[in-house]
């Protein structure tokens, strides 16, 4: 069976572990071998939605396959993409897995899409440790972004780009044309290419980067954010900001954008029921917008994964991981609801949710339909944040390091994770003695434990072999 060959979670709650272990379940329904289509040496994921492979649910795919133990290789979906690319730099936002023909829409006819490729590298190295992909991916990721400046960038440094590639299909933008999510989006990927220079030891390429990483950064405080709204807005032609809130101003979290007097603005604003705090974490637009339905109506104010997920990442850069992983939490209780909604009923799962109750939200006024069983969403709440976030495992292979942040004393955590070439188990229970962790590896790495409500942080060196710690011993 396929959970023989990936991590096991545990958590107190069974529910959580059992979507866990289904979600793999669907992947390895979906995974197809080189034999099937030899554009893919080491396997690909259809995702189950006929011919043509997206770029976003490429990337969205790759952040949970890193988890895979290499059973699904996360490389090939990408490296697909980079085979793809023009002499311009230009890769398309989908292709026709059997012609190898780019697919473009009229109302995107360059085919942008999100520009995620250094954020799903800098995760690949942090997750396996290939030091030699990133200088070999690099000249892709430059291209791509040279490409990027050189056909949707405009005077004043924004970037201006189609509806389509926001991915966001269905949300109101009253007529924005220079959109926060996107340009949020730019920013995150210079920060991210910044930082493969970091670990290149490129220091031409890492201060490039900064420089277009502040100088967008700038922009966007100066001429995105609303002093009287506390908020950041997409402009209009003429630069006007269009009072219109919708979640993509939240990518300037994972972008680092804001100070923390902004961030805190921004944060209180998830946490207000009239604003983003939804029963179901978190809506494309507030309560407090016109747009709002509580039935979601698609991406115009239903809750998206990919969106929730952006979000709660974005929360740790300011130190809320209570709050995120509370989020998390909450969103993953609202895909189980609706994938049981009752008793010997079974549901399933989509790509957008109901913000105030279990279900899928209907797509009433146009946009993207809501996709049954949209695995590349799906991965990153029950598989990804999963063991980041509700779990609480930051893992980085290249450093030898595991961070586990709890909240509280729970029995939880991973067993037989694949660091390379060694396999890990962290184990946190409850006995005679205490709480204990109970800790088990092929090779030494440092593990560092937080316990936020209790106040303890510890980090020691684990060596090779079994071996437990008691948590009152720190």
């Amino acid at each position: 069976m396929v959970k023989d060959y990936v991590p096991r979670i545990h958590f107190y709650d069974q529910d959580f572990v059992d979507m866990y272990d289904r979600t793999w379940v669907w992947i390895d329904e979906h995974w197809k071998t080189a034999d099937d289509n030899p554009n893919f040496e080491e396997g690909f994921f259809t995702q189950g939605y006929g011919k043509e492979l997206r770029l976003f649910d490429a990337m969205l795919s790759s952040l949970f396959l890193s988890y895979s133990n290499q059973t699904y290789s996360p490389y090939s979906l990408v490296d697909f993409f980079y085979a793809r690319q023009k002499e311009d730099g230009s890769i398309a936002a989908g292709y026709d897995i059997e012609t190898l023909e780019p697919v473009v829409s009229e109302g995107n006819p360059l085919g942008a899409s999100l520009p995620l490729f250094p954020y799903v590298e800098f995760v690949f190295y942090h997750k396996i440790g290939n030091k030699k992909r990133l200088k070999d991916v690099v000249p892709y990721m430059e291209k791509y972004f040279d490409w990027l400046r050189a056909n949707f960038q405009q005077p004043n440094g924004l970037f201006r780009v189609p509806y389509e590639a926001t991915e966001m299909l269905g949300l109101e933008r009253e007529g924005a044309v220079y959109t926060i999510d996107y340009n949020a989006m730019v920013a995150m990927a210079a920060l991210y290419m910044s930082y493969i220079g970091d670990i290149l030891n490129d220091k031409e390429l890492a201060f490039r980067y900064k420089r277009i990483y502040f100088a967008l950064k700038t922009r966007i405080n100066s001429m995105m954010w609303s002093p009287e709204d506390k908020f950041y807005y997409d402009l209009d032609e003429n630069e006007n900001i269009i009072r219109n809130k919708h979640i993509g101003c939240y990518w300037t979290l994972l972008a680092v954008i804001p100070n923390d007097e902004y961030a805190s603005f921004l944060i209180d604003q998830l946490k207000d029921d009239k604003e983003f705090g939804t029963d179901n974490p978190f809506p494309t637009v507030p309560v407090s917008s016109k747009y709002y339905n509580e039935n979601g109506d698609g991406y115009r104010c239903g809750v998206v994964p990919f969106a929730t997920y952006m979000v709660v990442k974005g929360l740790q850069n300011y130190n809320s991981f209570i709050f995120a992983r509370e989020c998390a939490i909450r969103h993953l209780y609202f895909i189980l609801d609706t994938l049981h909604p009752g008793e010997e009923v079974m549901g399933d799962c989509w790509e957008i949710y109901k913000p105030m109750s279990e279900g899928a939200a209907p797509v009433l006024s146009g946009g993207k339909e809501n996709r049954k069983r949209c695995l590349p969403q799906l991965g990153l709440i029950s598989i990804t944040l999963a063991i980041e976030d509700i779990i609480g495992l930051d893992i980085s292979l290249p450093r030898k390091t595991v961070y586990w942040t709890m909240q509280s004393l729970e029995a939880m955590g991973i067993e037989k994770l694949s660091l390379k070439k060694n396999n890990i188990t962290i184990l946190s229970n409850k006995n005679q003695r205490g709480w204990e962790i109970r800790l088990e590896s092929e090779k030494l790495y440092y593990f560092t434990i937080q316990i936020l409500d209790e106040d303890k942080k510890k980090t020691l060196p684990i060596p090779s072999g079994k071996c437990s710690m008691l948590i009152d011993k720190l």
